[in-house]
Order: structure tokens, then C-alpha cells, then sequence
């Protein structure tokens, strides 16, 4: 009996020196940030998105299961910029959990680590679906995942110390590539500078100014307003005075506006995938942006 309560001893001994849990949990609001934790937080990080590619992250509903997943969160990782202004705070509130809220070190607001397109100078509602803090679709410039993969990396090593020389061990080998790869993206892409494009909403800024691409129109008449019929008739009547090379969507937008245009104008509809995901190539966020460049360069021939 003596021999049986030492060697219960010894074993829960064993289970007390085993850490709480084998990954840190990471939630990320879109599928860029998760697969950027990934990239720098290796198997000491677990990490999944609230939404996918196929959602318009600006709408989502709050379900019972991703209230628990952000209850369970110790990392919350997010655009901002008031993209998520619609489901995060229910998500928030509803969790409970006070290590995610803003200016904890479980939140980290990507958004506000980069420099932002299309701050408007006053706000009117009757301008549409605009956004305060700036246009909120950064992920379309790798140069801004560069910016928010360092400071990621040193959160992660904020939260979880024990494993700091891991994530900046990572993050060097993750910096060393993406800048590699960025300047390769670059190269290829030369060709597209001063394409003018239409695009379906103003989701695709980053990207066009990245790449010295240009817009002459959006299908939707104000952001966030579905494309009509007679909006869609002014806009073919302008290409014919200021032409665009194409019209261009995210996978998850509705491709029947494109389509309409791209048959007036004669132009190819592109959909490209926004965000990791987004089709069978952007599996990883290398992927993301070798389909979108090759995408933007067969439809300009």
C-alpha cells in the first residue's frame, strides 16, 4: 500500500511539472492573422480565425461557438479600424474574458501598427459605409503583414516568456523570407504600374497603391451600398472615355456585378483571394500573394 500512495505521489509530482497547456491560444479575427501566427508562433501556438475567406469580415454573427473559443483566448489578434465594429464588442462582452480586452497584452490591434489609406477628413453617413480610423483592408500590402509580424512576435514573447528566444528565432527566419519574397512580388509585378482597374469595393487600396495600380471606379455607387443597375450603366459609359484594364473582386464578394461589366466593357472580372484561404493557391500567406500578383499579370496581357 506504502509502495502504491509513493508512486501516486511521484506521478502527480510529474503532472504538476507539465505546463498548463501545450500552445498558447490564439484567436485571430481574420484568417491573415492566424496564419501569421502560425508562421512566427510554430507548435507553441495554436492558432484559428473567426472568420474565413469565403465571409465578408465586416458582417459575421456572434455564435455560441466562437463566444467560447474567444472565451478560452489568451491572444486576440485583429485588424481594428473598425472593421469587426459590428460582432467584436458582442463577442467581447459575451466571453467574459478581461486578458483580450484593448490594452491588455492579449489584444494586438493590427490596424494601428501600420500606415492607413483613406482617413476621411469628416464623417457622413450618407457617403456610405465609411470607415473613422481609415480604410481597414491592410492585409492587401505584405509590406504592412511585415510591420505587424514584428510586433506580433514581440507579444507573443510578452505573453509567453518562457518561450521568447523561440518566436524571435522564428520571426528572423519568417523576416528573411518575406522580404526575399516581397521584393521577387516587386519584380514580377513591374508591368502593372498605372493599370487602371474598377474594383467592387474600396477593399483593394493597399494593393493598388503597393503596386502603383490605380482605380477609376467601384461597382458599389458608396462603400458598403450594392451595385445597381443604373450605376453599373454609368460606370460601362465611363470606360469608354476612361478605359480600365479590368474589374477586379475578393472571392467573397458576389461576382454578377463584375460579370455584367466585364461582358459591357470587355474587360476581364478577376476575383482574387484578399486573404489567406481565399482559393486552392493562397493556402499561406506566400501563397496569398504569388496567386494575387500572377492573377493581376495574366488579366493585364
Amino acid at each position: 500500500m506504502k509502495k502504491i500512495f509513493s508512486a501516486l505521489i511521484v506521478s502527480g509530482a510529474a503532472l504538476l511539472a507539465l505546463p498548463a497547456h501545450a500552445a498558447l491560444n490564439v484567436l485571430a479575427c481574420e484568417p491573415e492573422w492566424a496564419a501569421l501566427a502560425t508562421e512566427i508562433g510554430g507548435d507553441k501556438v495554436k492558432a484559428s480565425s473567426a472568420t474565413t475567406a469565403l465571409q465578408d469580415p465586416h458582417r459575421i454573427e456572434a455564435r455560441p461557438s466562437l463566444i467560447a473559443r474567444t472565451r478560452n483566448a489568451e491572444l486576440l489578434v485583429c485588424t481594428g479600424l473598425d472593421l469587426e465594429a459590428g460582432w467584436l464588442p458582442i463577442l467581447r462582452q459575451q466571453s467574459g474574458n478581461p486578458k483580450i480586452e484593448p490594452g491588455q497584452p492579449g489584444y494586438l490591434e493590427a490596424g494601428s501598427l501600420v500606415p492607413r489609406l483613406e482617413v476621411p477628413t469628416r464623417l457622413d453617413r450618407a457617403e456610405g459605409d465609411v470607415h473613422a480610423a481609415g480604410n481597414p483592408h491592410i492585409q492587401q500590402d505584405p509590406r504592412n503583414i511585415a510591420k505587424v509580424a514584428e510586433a506580433l512576435a514581440q507579444r507573443l514573447a510578452q505573453i509567453d516568456h518562457a518561450n521568447a528566444a523561440y518566436y524571435q528565432s522564428r520571426y528572423k527566419d519568417f523576416a528573411a523570407r518575406w522580404n526575399a519574397a516581397i521584393q521577387k512580388w516587386e519584380r514580377q509585378a513591374a508591368p502593372l504600374k498605372g493599370v487602371a482597374v474598377v474594383e467592387h469595393h474600396k477593399n483593394m487600396e493597399y494593393l493598388l497603391n503597393w503596386l502603383g495600380m490605380r482605380a477609376v471606379g467601384q461597382l458599389e455607387p458608396k462603400p458598403g451600398v450594392e451595385p445597381s443597375a443604373a450605376h453599373l450603366a454609368e460606370l460601362a459609359a465611363q470606360l469608354q472615355r476612361q478605359p480600365a484594364k479590368m474589374v477586379l473582386r475578393a472571392d467573397y464578394q458576389d461576382g454578377r456585378a463584375s460579370q455584367w461589366l466585364s461582358e459591357h466593357a470587355r474587360i476581364p472580372a478577376v476575383a482574387l483571394p484578399f486573404t489567406v484561404g481565399g482559393d486552392e493557391r493562397a493556402k499561406d500567406l506566400f501563397g496569398l500573394f504569388d496567386d494575387t500578383v500572377q492573377r493581376l499579370l495574366d488579366a493585364a496581357k
